[in-house]
């Protein structure tokens, strides 16, 4: 115990059997979920709020899902201020704290002897909302009404722990698939609740008293900590950008993302300056307030070599300004927020991280690679199976991570929303849950953006129908402006998409695409790869041995891309030392 009463064994015993309760409500999310998108993607996250809405823990939860949840449980407060024993509450609203509509939010107020002390947070991505086409990623809805998802601003869904049967109702009379729906939402509810019952026990354990006293030692902490992690930072003012592909004809010319980054050492600040971006766009890649501040908050914590809790203490030490009605900021009503946390989402986490590079190594991390194509697409139809129709989200890609000063990129990346936390689907219960089949799925060798340390490969996968038509819909980015290497780093690779008709004819699709699949015909998706991190010359020769050995890499490629050059011993394939440094000293002259 220090000399002004902060028990750091305390401390850390109670964060740890705060962050176990979240794990245990992922557990019994993951495990009780319908739908596919939440029980083999895990396209969802827990989390504990305050009282007073500061997010306390989130385990592993992902970024784009959790950094919100104190706004709405302030909003829960604001909208029901005489919360009750048993209340559970359900919140998908944009415009007030959620990501975005597809994110069904269930909140649920603990109370011990009439005391508000926490909210347990579960959120999960939901296959199919009510929007007015079968997919909750409607890319070209103009605005919240076109888009069609129903919007619940932290309505009660329970009271006295019993359902309220009128909101059910009005859910299970829009949604295409009801009961994938309520088993979604009673896992929800599953995992709020047990969130509930762990933390009275808690306090029942350790007192009220020395609970309360535990929230404001672990926040203040964890800001000391994020305030240290910054005052190590070489001060600087960091300017970046980067740009969505375009989106016909909404978009034609792209969407342009600028971030300013003040890095104030001396006062343990970060100031990001988000003011000079475009307003509101009349489509559904705007941003929300929830994912414009976990897009910032991401691309800092990938960025800064530093092991901070993730919590509202952390962030007391950035500063963010953002505009209300623009694209990149708060979203004005009635402006669709539908990819609100991916696309743009990905691009200003990209745009934040890879802004740090310049600081120099071991600062900043290349952009990963972006684009929710093929392979994340929402698949929709009647399977004949059961007679009865389906919505679903595949998760069946991996897009690669970006190069950073200390490691290549992760292959199974997902994209920088995700950052390696979602689940990829198994192509079996794929093939069980929904009448498709897989042709192939593999990794592409030559594709990972060139570095001392490399970016993620490139994926490539292609389905077909089993017996009659579903329809596909993808919103994806990354077809014309790759995910950029930093540092002397090399750029990623694009994506691409095609249909194959019967006959073995191809078509190219575009980023953005709506098809409907007929059997005999196959959809293709090759993912961008993440950028590379500081010059390919600089890449260890064993590593980029490894590389081909491992079948990452070719032996051609990497000789011309990294200079390394090989020769044949009776223990196989080896550098050859001295044509390395040869080739590698003439490719940096020229």
């Amino acid at each position: 115990m220090t000399d002004k009463g902060f028990d750091t064994v305390r401390t850390a015993v109670i964060a740890n059997k705060v962050d176990g309760i979240v794990r245990e409500m992922t557990n019994t999310l993951l495990r009780a979920a319908r739908s596919a998108v939440i029980n083999s993607a895990r396209d969802f996250s827990c989390a504990i709020v305050t009282a007073d809405d500061e997010l306390l823990a989130a385990a592993q939860g992902i970024p784009v899902h959790i950094v919100g949840a104190q706004l709405q449980a302030q909003a829960m407060r604001t909208a029901h201020p005489e919360l009750r024993e048993g209340d559970a509450y359900l919140d998908n609203n944009p415009y007030v704290g959620n990501s975005h509509a597809a994110d069904h939010t269930i909140l649920v107020p603990v109370l011990v002897e009439g005391e508000h002390l926490f909210t347990a947070v579960a959120k999960a991505h939901q296959a199919d909302v009510g929007n007015s086409i079968p997919t909750t990623y409607h890319a070209a809805a103009k605005d919240v009404y076109e888009e069609g998802a129903l919007i619940f601003p932290t309505v009660k869904v329970q009271s006295d722990y019993r359902d309220i049967d009128d909101v059910i109702r009005m859910c299970q009379a829009r949604i295409r698939v009801p009961s994938q729906w309520y088993g979604d939402y009673l896992a929800e509810i599953g995992a709020a609740r047990i969130a509930e019952r762990r933390l009275k026990e808690l306090v029942a354990k350790y007192g009220v008293g020395q609970i309360k006293q535990f929230m404001r030692d672990w926040l203040d902490y964890s800001e000391k900590m994020m305030s240290k992690a910054i005052e190590g930072l070489p001060a600087a003012t960091l300017y970046n950008t980067g740009r969505h592909d375009a989106f016909q004809p909404y978009l034609p010319d792209g969407l342009e993302i600028g971030v300013k980054i003040g890095v104030k050492p001396e006062e343990g600040l970060i100031h990001v300056d988000l003011t000079e971006n475009a307003p509101n766009v009349d489509c559904g890649l705007n941003l929300t307030e929830a994912t414009t501040r976990a897009a910032v908050f991401g691309g800092i914590f990938n960025a800064i070599p530093a092991n901070v809790p993730k919590n509202s203490g952390a962030f007391r030490r950035v500063l963010i300004d953002m505009n209300e009605g623009s694209a990149v900021g708060k979203p004005r009503f009635p402006h669709s927020c539908s990819l609100a946390t991916t696309n743009v989402t990905d691009r200003l986490i990209n745009c934040v991280g890879a802004a740090f590079a310049q600081l120099g190594e071991p600062y900043g991390v290349a952009e990963g690679a972006v684009g929710v194509g093929v392979g994340y697409a929402v698949l929709s139809g009647k399977d004949r199976r059961t007679g009865e129709p389906f919505v679903n989200q595949l998760c069946a890609t991996a897009n690669g991570g970006p190069g950073s000063a200390h490691a290549d990129g992760w292959v199974t990346y997902g994209v920088p929303c995700v950052s390696g936390l979602m689940y990829r689907d198994s192509v079996e219960i794929d093939e069980i849950k929904m009448p498709i089949r897989y042709k192939h799925l593999r990794l592409v060798a030559d594709t990972g953006g060139a570095g001392k340390h490399r970016g993620g490969p490139s994926f490539e996968l292609a389905y077909t129908p089993k017996a009659d038509p579903i329809t596909v819909i993808y919103p994806c980015d990354g077809q014309v402006s790759p995910s950029r290497g930093v540092a002397g780093g090399g750029d990623g690779h694009t994506a691409e998409a095609w249909l194959e008709k019967a006959d073995g004819a191809r078509t190219r699709l575009p980023n953005t695409a709506t098809i409907v699949l007929k059997p005999g015909e196959t959809i293709h998706g090759f993912d961008a790869s993440g950028g590379g991190y500081g010059s390919p010359l600089e890449r260890d020769p064993r590593l980029v041995l490894e590389d081909i050995l491992e079948g990452w890499e070719s032996q051609e490629h990497a000789t011309s891309t990294y200079g390394v050059e090989f020769i044949t011993t009776e223990d196989g394939l080896a550098v050859d030392v001295e044509a390395t440094a040869k080739r590698r000293a003439d490719l940096a002259a020229g």
